[in-house]
């Protein structure tokens, strides 16, 4: 059977004075002689007491809890955005609690309940691929808890954010087909009403453009960027008239499923198809042909995130102005998009 933990309360009944007492001398405070001390701290070292900081936090108006809300935390880029939010976190004083959305808005609203009723002291969050309205985020605003978007931000939302320049990175990974010779180049998207997907889109279709390449709707298939999805979109490709000569993925994963379903065909990459992805997943650089991809900042995203959190900590009950901070991709070019 597990043993209880022992409180505060226990200690002082045994040793036979105030909690209060005991509170005190737990915090070395002068007031209290360096022998009842001894008696307190001996006694709760066999008790196996353990203070409870979080109350005590609360007890001073702080928790010093800052919540994290991801869409799941099993790939390469989450990873390591919540990596660089520890790092910045940690030198502030503050413990990070982690949520999982996994991709489920239903699932991410109770999060944000989850992380309120932890009394965190903000909220930094990427939304969930199903998120299509704020509301549950207004109850975080309402009671003025600083609330920083990264990386998935619904498209309009006036809110204080650290994303990527997702249209550049599309424009470069496109830029760079062209310059292979590739001149139908078919594109991979994710959920439309995402910034991130949106963006990336963007990019693709402005390369075209600035190229005099046509925009061709056969060429764009719309998923939620999973491998499986990628095999699918590779199937509808080949299928037509005239297939793709290159595939612009927003997602590294809908860029592998792609590379897979080119072999299982019997076609090559990038002689038949040249494929390029989006956010430098660690599996980019183990297959065969390397994946070219383009990295996310990831951990200068979550740094980033924490420091503009502490910004509106250190402003709250001023004015503070939603800011969005932009940061740049950087494309990594490799073999699987290397034609000439």
């Amino acid at each position: 059977m597990a043993r209880s933990k022992a409180s505060i309360t226990d200690l002082a009944l045994q040793l036979g004075v105030s909690v209060s007492t005991v509170s005190r001398a737990l915090s070395d405070h002068p007031g209290i002689s360096d022998s009842t001390k001894k008696r307190v701290w001996k006694l709760a070292k066999e008790l196996h007491y353990q203070p409870n900081h979080l109350a005590a936090g609360l007890r001073k108006g702080r928790s010093n809890l800052l919540g994290v809300l991801v869409p799941h935390i099993d790939g390469h880029f989450f990873t390591l955005v919540v990596k660089g939010i520890e790092t910045i976190a940690t030198k502030a004083g503050y413990n990070i609690m982690i949520c999982q959305s996994n991709e489920d808005v239903t699932h991410e609203r109770k999060n944000i309940e989850t992380l309120l009723s932890a009394q965190v002291e903000g909220i930094l969050v990427s939304m969930s691929r199903t998120t299509r309205d704020f509301r549950h985020f207004e109850k975080v605003r309402k009671q003025e808890i600083p609330l920083v978007f990264f990386d998935r931000v619904l498209d309009g939302l006036d809110v204080n954010a650290v994303v990527l320049d997702d249209r550049e990175g599309g424009y470069q990974s496109t830029k760079h087909l062209i310059a292979q010779g590739c001149r139908r180049i078919a594109h991979f998207g994710g959920p439309q009403h995402l910034n991130i997907y949106k963006n990336r889109r963007q990019g693709y279709i402005d390369a075209l453009l600035e190229a005099g390449l046509p925009i061709e709707e056969e060429l764009f298939f719309y998923c939620d960027m999973t491998l499986e999805d990628g095999c699918a979109g590779m199937q509808q490709m080949l299928a037509l008239p005239q297939p793709p000569d290159a595939v612009f993925s927003s997602s590294d994963f809908s860029a592998v499923g792609a590379l897979q379903e080119l072999k299982r065909q019997g076609f090559k990459s990038p002689q038949d198809i040249a494929l390029a992805g989006f956010s430098n997943e660690t599996f980019t650089s183990l297959t065969e042909p390397m994946l070219t991809s383009v990295d996310q900042r990831c951990e200068q995203m979550g740094q980033s995130a924490v420091r503009l959190f502490l910004e509106m900590r250190e402003e709250r009950g001023s004015k503070f102005s939603p800011r969005r901070i932009v940061l740049q991709p950087d494309l990594l070019v490799r073999t699987s998009s290397l034609k000439l």
